[in-house]
């Protein structure tokens, strides 16, 4: 790629905003200059006001090929990424089919990756009961990390481990130094009793046994059905495992603010202990959605506005580490969108595309700066994956950017939303920060409405 040189007036670089001009080759970032610097022969570029901020890296994201594209798929995902500022995401070993516990599972799906990406893809394996033996070739294989679930996946062919599992899959990871992902919650015994009624009746494997026949379009009934204990016992039982053993536990998707003081705690303490959240349960408050409406619906639930409150604080004081998607769609009747049913509706967010919108238009309210940004949803997640040149505008670093307008507002329409499905809670909402160009490995692959030809790769660890 030959030189060319993109100025802006705010430019997010480790050293704050600044006023600079990228010069870009080869797909990296080949100088940071001060000001507006036009030189002879190289092509010159300004976007003016626009922010020009290293590309968002999304380090929980589920595509779901091979097996299941219906749900999602390679190409419209990271269509929907590129569109949304992201040019490199992380993908889960579910739900896929086959899931992603041998290394063979991941060539498969290295296979159907291949000629559909917009943005770069890396992979996580899962561990699972019995498949101790796979970690070792996932891991040669060069996947990100391990994945697990405390309790049931919604995929059967993904089972929770229980902590004796996980004390013989501890020491693989250890050897090889990788990170272990944990879904963090631990059924209490009354509701999990009923829980295992509930898939005894041939229910949706991840639902609850509602009270009564009126409770299943109830939010309430379905948040009470995940109480925040559940959160808070399994990242207790993670926090113990990753003192005993010396490995670097990951809680995802934290939605419980009354696990926020183990978590500080055992950061305090020194533990190799990192969490993310969300901005579905950033932006989205339990007070406020409908009953019936299942697009709302994940696990763990979105929670109170106070509960909410606190997340936001735990990213402001480093609690938790970095904001991820956990872009989990389905197809509109696997939602329950006819019945409204909480109890049998799949539990996932489709919210891939609006991360940086949805993210800024929350942390703008609350005073996080466009620094606070780069820090959440690029530095620390580049940080957490290994990536030295990822992450941040400096020299030598990666060419992948976006150009965004922070000023910006705009309602979230059917026609632009680039998800296999268009159902998300974000329909029809206003948000603010509009992506209007990414860039990964200096190329443009996203631009004011249009993609590039799919021609990004595959990463491995």
């Amino acid at each position: 790629m030959d030189p060319y040189a993109l100025h802006s007036n705010r430019v997010i670089t480790p050293h704050g905003v600044i006023d600079a001009t990228l010069i870009l080759a080869d797909g990296k970032i080949m100088d940071v200059l001060p000001g507006r610097v036009e030189r002879e022969g190289i092509p010159f570029e300004s976007v003016g006001d626009k922010v020009i901020m290293p590309g968002v890296i999304d380090a929980h994201v589920h595509i779901n090929e091979p097996g299941r594209t219906g749900w999602e798929g390679f190409e419209t995902a990271t269509k929907a990424a590129a569109a949304g500022g992201i040019t490199t995401m992380i993908e889960m070993p579910l739900n896929a089919s086959p899931v992603t516990t041998t290394a063979d599972a991941l060539m498969l799906k290295l296979e159907a990756a291949k000629g559909k990406l917009h943005v770069n893809v890396g992979f996580y394996g899962g561990v699972i009961p019995g498949n101790t033996d796979d970690l070792d070739g996932l891991l040669n294989a060069g996947v990100f990390g391990i994945k697990a679930f405390l309790t049931h996946s919604g995929i059967d062919e993904f089972p929770n481990v229980t902590e004796a599992d996980l004390r013989k899959a501890l020491p693989i990871l250890k050897q090889h130094e990788a990170k272990l992902l944990v879904h963090c919650e631990l059924e209490s015994p009354v509701v999990g009793s009923q829980l295992s009624a509930v898939r005894q009746a041939g229910r949706q494997p991840d639902n609850q046994q509602p009270t009564t026949d009126n409770d299943v379009q109830s939010y309430s009934a379905y948040l009470a059905s995940r109480p925040a204990k559940w959160e808070q016992d399994a990242i207790a039982l993670m926090i113990r495992l990753s003192e005993e053993f010396d490995v670097h536990v990951h809680i995802v998707h934290v939605s419980a603010a009354e696990a926020l003081p183990l978590i500080r705690d055992a950061k305090r303490r020194g533990l190799h202990i990192t969490a993310e959240t969300c901005p579905h349960y950033l932006v989205f408050c339990a007070e406020e959605i409908p009953d019936g409406a299942t697009e709302f619906k994940c696990a763990p639930p979105i929670r109170e506005r106070a509960n909410n409150e606190l997340l936001w604080e735990a990213l402001k004081d480093g609690t938790l580490d970095f904001v991820a998607s956990d872009h989990s769609p389905a197809p509109p009747d696997l939602k329950e969108q006819q019945s409204g049913d909480f109890m049998k509706a799949w539990g996932g967010i489709a919210g891939l595309q609006f991360v940086l919108p949805a993210f800024w238009t929350g942390a703008k309210e609350r005073g996080f700066s466009l620094e606070d940004v780069a820090r959440l949803l690029c530095e620390h997640p580049a940080q957490f994956l290994g990536f030295k040149q990822k992450g941040r505008i400096a020299p030598s670093c990666d060419a992948d950017l976006v150009i965004w307008d922070p000023e910006a507002s705009f309602v979230v329409k059917e026609e632009d939303i680039q998800h296999r499905h268009k159902l998300t809670p974000y329909a029809g909402r206003t948000l603010r920060g509009a992506v209007e160009r990414t860039v990964s490995g200096g190329r443009a692959v996203y631009r004011d409405g249009s993609f590039a030809p799919a021609h990004s790769e595959f990463i491995l660890s």
